[in-house]
């Protein structure tokens, strides 16, 4: 068994491997590096054969983000799994930290470093910044990302911190509690899926930590482009099954007619604002949700973490103009 396996879920992006697995391999050390074909119809097989140390698995069939690890990682055997998207460039040593942090803490089950735009390389990046956390109505948002803000990082976030949710885009974990906590929940398809794992990691007394100590590039939108009305169906769908399946029901009771209402100020602003399909997308996503909504209140594990933010990001965004996470009265 080796100690970490550097574990890429690919899905047509051949360009994506062909410009960052060198990279990747000559910054990964001794890692075990494996690429998992969720049956793409590019020349992404073709592609990884001119890179014999790398181990390329071939998945049935498109088993979305989710359903893809959990296929994939049955087959891989380390200590530590480090999910990483195709279209991450790391750096240097990127895996020391990690490896380091998680070595010296038993009590954490996952870690991410910081994420950086590929595209603006002096900012951080949508898909979990430095770090995620989520406020009471289920709001996901980051150290140094607010909704659509993006802040410059000048090092304001560069301490290690617990949070609340790791991003699926690059993180590592302890491979014998993602499959003891069941892996992703393969029905979510792709989007908030590394959410969920999350929240039931943090149910079962595990903690998660930022390390921004090892920093890593993501262009973001490589398999789903954000002005995909798909994208919008699996945010709006995911986030309300993710509600549903993880908080007490007592607390699910007040917060969910509250989120379905600002859901639907959402969709007419799509349609204002993008297209009539982007409107639509959000009220299937909602009729989808509740035809879930039985088995997703049968999930055993449900807490309100103590790391879930009390306040409305909504509110302190768009009605006091707080715009980044220092401003949100967050000091870490």
């Amino acid at each position: 068994m080796s100690t970490t396996a550097v574990v890429i879920l690919n899905y047509n992006g051949s360009e994506f491997l062909q410009q960052f697995l060198p990279t990747l391999i000559k910054y990964s050390g001794k890692a075990q590096i494996v690429v998992a074909d969720n049956k793409s119809t590019d020349d992404s097989l073709e592609v990884l054969k001119q890179f014999p140390k790398v181990t390329a698995l071939t998945l049935a069939e498109n088993y979305g983000y989710a359903g893809g690890y959990n296929e994939a990682l049955q087959q891989v055997s380390a200590y530590y799994y480090a999910l990483v998207n195709s279209d991450i460039e790391v750096t240097q040593g990127w895996l020391n930290p990690l490896i380091s942090f998680l070595e010296n803490n038993s009590d954490y089950a996952a870690v991410q470093p910081k994420i950086l735009d590929f595209k603006n390389r002096q900012h951080f990046e949508y898909a979990g910044a430095s770090g995620g956390f989520m406020d009471s109505l289920g709001y996901a948002y980051c150290r140094g990302r607010i909704f659509d803000t993006l802040e410059k990082d000048i090092h304001q976030y560069d301490n290690p911190t617990d949070v609340f949710w790791t991003t699926g885009a690059c993180f590592m974990i302890r491979s014998s509690i993602f499959h003891k906590i069941g892996g992703f929940p393969a029905d979510f398809f792709a989007h908030m899926e590394e959410v969920d794992l999350c929240w039931r990691l943090l149910s079962n007394g595990f903690k998660l930590a930022a390390i921004p100590q090892s920093e890593v590039y993501h262009v973001g939108g490589g398999t789903l482009n954000k002005n995909s009305p798909r994208k919008t169906y699996l945010n709006f769908r995911n986030n309300i099954r993710l509600l549903v399946r993880n908080l007490p029901k007592s607390h699910l009771l007040l917060t969910l007619p509250i989120r379905i209402v600002l859901d639907w100020a959402a969709a007419l602003l799509f349609w204002k604002q993008q297209s009539f399909e982007h409107f639509t997308a959000v009220f299937k996503a909602h009729k989808d949700a509740f035809r879930s909504m039985n088995h997703d209140l049968s999930q055993k594990d449900r807490s309100k973490p103590r790391i879930m933010t009390s306040s409305w990001i909504v509110l302190q965004y768009y009605l006091f103009g707080k715009k980044t996470f220092k401003e949100l009265n967050n000091t870490k």
